[in-house]
């Protein structure tokens, strides 16, 4: 049994070896019937192409050929039972052709020993120019042959048996497509379409070819503009685009610049450009006017709309000035539109991208302003002294003093250990002044840092054809340029589409932003109508602190201010401003292609804002302390206004309403943003000629804000925040009408419908018309008021595209005319809102708090006709370019016609209304643009480009009925409308010179030469000032030049202003304290009489002086607004110096690293050119106090990696 088994086995084993062997074998005759397998195939005066094509389905084999060297045949004939070869044979007689046959591949190509082709495999990789990155989904296809591949998640692709003469095409989505003859191994790199994407015009709502765009319009890309170190993007955009004005007012983060599109559009609203992000319109959490951006309150660290936006999220900016160009946005687009684009995921592309940015700022010095050192101010003070200021019995309990008040309280200071005064005797008082003279404190270095900035950005950028996905985070960590001004913001933005289907994608875009901020506290500022004297009360703005206090004093020692102890370093710790603000924005879009040529979409977005801004004044702060100094002094209590005395009791004494603790006072501001559009846009082309777009749609709005506000008294931060006030803190609220809290909401709404219409002739003559109309309950119940149609017809004529043109070239490379006329509007000033009767509350005054009552009261009376302020503007422009575009010029001329602006009226008092808003003005403007772009030297290791930008602008208020025209306000620096003057003028006190006892004299309201009788009040009889200037430039532009050498990059930017007066710091006072630092023009003040023939700087008021004319500070106040106080606002600025290495691909692939770069840049380091009046004085900064501060000069490096 053992013996049959084993021969089983045997055989088993002999069986399959005789198998392997059967199988292994040639089998020739198996190939030689593939070869001689027979073929039937008839054709007649038919194209060779489609013969191969029909050959190959019947005979199993792969016949590779290029289209080009057969397109040309056509075969008649036919194939009957016929082996391949023979076939082959019969349909390439008589034709300069041959065939090459290699096991299933046949390959057909020109006859000749040069043109035999060889068969091989292709490996190879597509890859993007843009990044380096490979390119995922190419597609790569052997032309005029459907056989083709993708590449795969490496960007490589395979192609079996290749003909060497066969062309291969590569082609992407947003990229050039490329041909290139095959070989075995292949790395190919596909540019972005930059032609392409350069052309398109992004207004917000659609996307045109710019050859068919009729209006004036400047584009940037964010990476170009972007000044590393200034995470508020918007400054970024000074000098960038002809007609566009960027005044940095203030320097603090989250204030917003002065930004103007060809300059003013109306004299009471703020002219804001609209801006727009990815198609929504961005709204500001709180109306903030142009004139207040630049007061320091509190508010303005919430006035820019765009603050929690990452500049490192965004693409290109796109700025519509003219009415062809802003028309579609109707009645918010007067004063043109910003359009942001972020950036969006690109298919193909994986990359993870970082930016680094770490910056210092300069600490200012004294070497650039005109103020006294110390022993120059402690000179005045002894002049003060000997003319009767600054005596022991009024220092000693002054309400504020410095040097000299300390050292009378150290004379009173008796030590019980050593037994001694603090100062007793003269020698001490002596060598107590001297060491005053010689302290010359530096206050910028007490109070300011150059602490290193950071600024830290990741973003991913993934997509495919299906899908686009780009996602970043960002931590901006500022610890502040001087003491509490602390910032930290992190964003988060995402932003993916879905092509769902081949004609239907879905974008969605949700970002978000936290800002911590701290900010000095403050409270507003105000004016003395009386005597024209600007106050604000309990300010530490360190800026401001450092410019106008005496060097002579300790920055350790505590001093008086408001009666109350004061240092500034324990004030700041002690008194500051928390805020706390929150950005969320999600949208979406959804697009169908419906036809080839037929587009829906659909938009909505919901926006949301809140920030809290928490003042928070500590027990032991000077301002809290001041509400309780003086209890045990007679003098000082009944001097010191922050203390009350109860109006029911006449013999009662004044006493405190903040006994202990300190003051908590927040407020809060919410805005939610609901936005809703609908568009169909269809795009035709009729006989290869006639090319034709229509654009429409409707929109919805709805804008809530809510504002809140809360008083908390008697705080004490320092027994655990428990509150502990007394009732008499209620009751003079009640008799004063102090709300300790308040409340409001508003709601604006609005609805419109829009069309466009584009026709273009052969791409050579352009007319568009656009078309909108819409309605918001700001303006009157009225039809004609609420509802407004705004409408634009323009045209181009593209003389590049004519057959002479050609004659022209490459002289002239393309040359663009271009005019539209067109009606815009605006919503008016965010204060307005008489549309409807105004009603308001209050609490009339009453002789005694227990019988205090609320009312009703009309605000102001309805006006149902408050209508839109509205535009009409022409626009001429021309697009030039020169040798073959390496001169590139755009130029613009408008004209526009503002009417229908609301202004103040007066009236004879019907109704209870001396002064009613209503659509009373009306201003002309006209203006030029120039930019000019060239590329000097082009080799291949150096370039070096030009842009240079100029415009001109200027306006008239040619209609202005009433309205406020006090002394006070044509003086102040911001500027008043006058009719038959600019927007913004300037006027200024005639100064006649110093009398013989050193006072300034002017010319006043009677036409008298006086010292203190100007009226600052004075409505009727104004025409005794004079006319200075506007306060808005009208020449400004910018200088850049850009220098390439191999991997380096060096950028000069410069921008320049000219045109606008400037209202010098009003520093000069009837009477000084020993705090005041004083100007070094007081170096050249009038001393002696007979000075006056040599000087305009006035004397220093004696005690005499000033109780013989009790309104003297009228005088020193008219001097501040006195022609003599006026300077020129031109300056030329060093803008920015950067220097940028980018790292070579060959050194960075080694590390896996797609790009890799250093950045050391130097932004707003000096001026080439200012006015000598203005001593360090920047022309662009209102020295106000509060959180106000200018633009430091600033370093920063900048490190940009990505994988």
């Amino acid at each position: 049994m053992l013996f049959k088994i084993k021969r089983m086995k045997r055989n088993w084993y002999l069986f399959i070896v005789c198998l392997l062997c059967v199988c292994l074998l040639p089998r020739p005759a198996e190939a030689q019937t593939q070869n001689e397998k027979k073929i039937t195939l008839e054709f007649n005066n038919e194209r060779l192409p489609s013969v191969l094509k029909r050959l190959e389905k019947v005979s199993g084999y792969k016949i590779l050929f290029t289209y080009d060297d057969v397109k040309k045949f056509t075969v008649s004939g036919s194939v009957k039972d016929k082996s391949i070869k023979q076939a082959l044979d019969i349909i390439l007689i008589d034709k300069p052709l041959e065939y090459h046959i290699d096991g299933q591949f046949i390959t057909i190509t020109p006859t000749g020993p040069s043109k035999q082709a060889k068969i091989f495999d292709v490996n190879g990789v597509v890859i993007s120019g843009d990044d380096g990155q490979p390119l995922i989904g190419a597609t790569v296809q052997i032309k005029g042959s459907k056989s083709g591949v993708l590449t795969d998640l490496n960007g490589k692709f395979f192609i079996e048996k290749v003909a060497s003469n066969s062309i291969l095409q590569f082609s992407y989505i947003g990229m050039h497509p490329q041909e290139l003859t095959a070989t075995p191994t292949m790395s190919v790199t596909l540019n972005t379409d930059v032609q392409t994407l350069s052309e398109v015009v992004v207004t917000g709502m659609q996307k045109m070819d710019k050859r068919l765009f009729t209006g004036a319009t400047a584009q940037l890309s964010a990476e170009e503009v972007k000044l590393d170190g200034m995470p508020e993007i918007s400054r970024a955009l000074e000098g960038r685009a002809a007609g566009v004005s960027v005044q940095n007012v203030s320097g603090t983060f989250g204030t917003a610049p002065k930004i103007r599109v060809r300059g003013a559009t109306s004299i009471y609203g703020s002219s804001k450009p609209l801006w727009v992000v990815d198609g929504v319109i961005m709204e500001d959490a709180i109306e903030v006017g142009a004139d207040d951006l630049s007061s320091g309150d509190a508010e303005t660290l919430i006035s820019s709309a765009i603050a929690g936006l990452n500049a490192d999220d965004i693409e290109s900016f796109q700025i519509l000035k003219d009415g062809s160009a802003t028309s579609i946005y109707g009645a918010r687009a007067m004063a043109g539109v910003i359009v942001v684009t972020t950036k969006k995921g690109k298919a193909g592309i994986n990359k993870i991208s970082y930016t680094g940015e770490f910056t210092t700022r300069m600490i200012p010095t004294y070497n650039e302003f005109n103020i006294m050192n110390s022993q120059e101010q402690m000179g005045v003070y002894k002049e003060m002294e000997q003319k009767g200021w600054l005596n022991y019995s009024d220092i000693y309990r002054a309400a504020n003093s410095g040097v000299y008040g300390r050292m009378y309280k150290l004379i009173n200071t008796f030590d019980p250990v050593t037994g001694q005064y603090a100062i007793s005797s003269t020698e001490e008082m002596n060598a107590y002044l001297r060491e005053a003279e010689m302290r010359n404190t530096d206050w910028f270095d007490a109070l300011f840092s150059n602490n290193i900035s950071q600024n830290h950005s990741v973003s991913i950028t993934s997509g495919t054809e299906k899908s686009s996905f780009y996602a970043s985070l960002s931590a901006m960590l500022d610890p502040g340029w001087y003491k509490q001004s602390e910032v930290k913001r992190y964003t988060a933005n995402v932003n993916t589409t879905y092509n769902v289907l081949k004609n239907l994608s879905v974008n969605l875009i949700s970002s978000a932003s936290y800002r911590k901020q701290k900010a000095p506290g403050t409270i507003s500022s105000t004016v003395n109508a009386a005597n024209g004297e600007v106050s604000r009360s309990f300010d530490i703005n360190p800026y401001s602190y450092a410019i106008n206090t005496s060097r002579a004093m300790d920055p350790n020692a505590y001093y008086t201010s408001n009666y109350a102890p004061f240092n500034i370093l324990h004030e700041l710790d002690n008194n500051y401003i928390e805020l706390n603000v929150v950005d969320v924005k999600f949208q979406g879009e959804i697009k169908w292609k419906a036809l080839p040529e037929l587009e829906f979409s659909a938009l909505g977005s919901l926006k949301y804002q809140a920030s809290s801004q928490e003042h928070n004044i500590l027990d032991n702060s000077n301002q809290a302390t001041a509400y309780r100094t003086g209890m045990d002094d007679a003098t000082i209590r009944n001097n010191n206004g922050l203390l009350y005395s109860d109006p029911d009791d006449i013999y009662s004494l004044p006493i405190s309403i903040l006994p202990r603790g300190g003051i908590y006072q927040r407020k809060d501001y919410k805005m939610l943003g609901l936005d809703f559009r609908a568009t169909a846009s269809w795009n035709h082309l009729f006989a290869e000629k006639h090319i034709t777009n229509a654009f429409g749609g409707m929109e919805v709005n709805d804008l809530r804000r809510s504002y809140t506000m809360f008083n908390g008294w008697g705080m004490q931060y320092s027994m655990g925040e428990t509150p502990s006030y007394v009732y008499q803190f209620f009751k003079k609220g009640l008799e004063a009408d102090d709300k300790y809290y308040a409340l409001e909401h508003s709601l604006a709404r609005s609805v419109a419908t829009f069309a466009n219409v584009t026709y273009s002739y052969d791409g050579r003559y352009t007319m568009n018309g656009t078309f909108r109309y819409e309605g918001t309950n700001r303006m009157g119940r009225s039809h004609s008021a609420r509802w407004l149609p705004t409408w634009n017809l323009s045209g181009a004529w593209n003389a590049h595209e004519e057959s002479f043109f050609k004659s022209l070239q490459p002289a002239m490379s393309h040359l663009t005319l271009k005019a539209s006329y067109s009606l815009t509007a605006d919503r008016g000033p965010s204060n307005v809102t008489n549309s409807r009767v105004v009603i308001s509350s209050r609490n009339p005054w009453r002789p005694s708090s227990s019988v205090t009552e609320s009312a009703l009261y009309i605000k102001n009376l309805e006006n149902s006709a408050l209508t839109y302020e509205k535009k009409h503007e022409l626009n001429i422009g021309a697009d030039l370019g020169f040798l073959d575009n390496r001169i590139n010029v755009t130029a613009d001329w408008y004209k526009r016609n503002n009417y229908d602006l609301i202004g103040i009226i007066t009236t004879q008092g019907l109704g209870g209304e001396i002064e009613k808003y209503g659509n009373v003005a009306s201003m002309k403007s006209s203006g030029f643009e120039l930019s000019i772009s060239t590329r000097n030297i082009v080799t291949k290791d150096f370039t070096w480009s030009t842009d240079f930008i100029y415009s001109h602008n200027k306006n008239e208020v040619t209609e202005l009925q009433g309205g406020k025209k006090r002394v006070i306000d044509l003086v102040s620096g911001n500027g008043f409308a006058v009719e038959g003057y600019p927007v913004r003028s300037i006027f200024s006190i005639p100064f006649m010179g110093l009398n013989e006892e050193g006072l300034p004299t002017f010319r006043d309201q009677d036409g008298n030469i006086s010292v203190s009788d100007v009226y600052f009040q004075e409505r009727d009889h104004t025409d005794f000032l004079e006319y200075s200037g506007s306060a808005d430039p009208t020449d400004i532009g910018s200088l850049g030049n850009t220098f390439s050498y191999k991997n380096f990059r060096l950028n000069l930017f410069v921008t320049y202003s000219f045109g606008n007066v400037i209202r010098l710091d009003p520093v000069f006072k009837k009477k000084y304290t020993d705090l005041s630092a004083m100007p070094k023009e007081y170096r050249n003040r009038w001393v002696v009489p007979g000075d006056e023939k040599y000087t305009d700087i006035p004397v220093i008021a004696s005690v005499r002086q000033e109780k013989n004319d009790r309104n003297l500070s009228v005088a020193y106040n008219s001097y501040n607004y006195s022609t003599a106080r006026i300077a020129k606002g031109d300056f030329i600025r060093m803008k920015e110096i950067s220097l940028t290495y980018d790292f070579p691909k060959d050194m960075i692939s080694k590390w896996n690293l797609a790009n890799l770069s250093l950045k050391l840049q130097a932004t707003n380091l000096f001026l080439l050119y200012a006015d000598k009046k203005l001593n360090g004085q920047d022309p662009e900064f209102f020295n106000t106090g509060g959180v106000a501060a200018p633009v430091p000069k600033q370093f920063t490096l900048t490190l940009r990696i990505g994988l």
